[in-house]
């Protein structure tokens, strides 16, 4: 069993450890810096008090760290075993088709939130109008993580490396964790929001 697992995967690589660190890093870490934000306002202070400026230094952060992120990820699967996935031509088509799709549905929904909405703008006190519902939401409740995870298979796939798609088990459980945190205290943004401006209708 630990002879066909190491065949697979080889888990005394650093590179892979530095990927597995990173892939748990940033969502944890973006989680607590954004809830400082919405309490303490942090960020927003060191710019000044202006809150769309902060965001968009957060934003640089998390991008940067994705770069970063998806160089680890990168590196640890070269350093990897390589076993033959699947046959040809699929072994090219299926992982081109589903970096294609994941890509598509982290730009697309890029594009619908803007940049305030994508990167945490609601903890900045910078809400939407209204909920999003237009692709790719009206086909995916959570398309930038779904289409992140399809990319990390892509490319496990590519370079036939079957580590690549445990790590990318990870990743989906690890974004699924994220979600947990994620989901219920931007809804309790909003709808302190919504009970405001009932309130303010009420005075009215």
């Amino acid at each position: 069993m630990a002879s066909s697992l190491s065949s697979i995967i080889d888990v005394s690589k650093p590179s892979l450890h530095g990927c597995i660190a990173a892939i748990a890093f940033n969502p944890t870490a973006w989680n607590i810096v954004a809830r400082n934000e919405y309490r303490n306002k942090t960020i927003t202070r060191i710019f000044g008090g202006n809150a769309r400026y902060g965001c968009y230094f957060l934003a640089l952060c998390i991008f940067s760290a994705g770069i970063v992120r998806d160089s680890l990820y990168h590196r640890a699967l070269l350093e990897q075993p390589k076993v033959k996935l699947l046959p040809e031509p699929f072994d090219t088509l299926v992982p081109a088709v589903l970096f294609v799709l994941g890509q598509t549905f982290v730009i697309t929904s890029t594009w619908a939130l803007g940049i305030t909405g994508t990167f945490l703008g609601d903890y900045f006190g910078i809400l939407m109008d209204h909920r999003v519902e237009g692709f790719p939401f009206n086909v995916l409740r959570d398309p930038m993580y779904v289409g992140s995870t399809m990319s990390f298979a892509a490319t496990a796939l590519w370079y036939e490396r079957p580590a690549g798609l445990i790590i990318t088990a990870y990743v989906y459980i690890v974004y699924l964790i994220a979600l947990q945190f994620e989901g219920p205290f931007t809804d309790m943004i909003y709808s302190k929001r919504e009970s405001a401006k009932a309130e303010s209708k009420k005075e009215l």
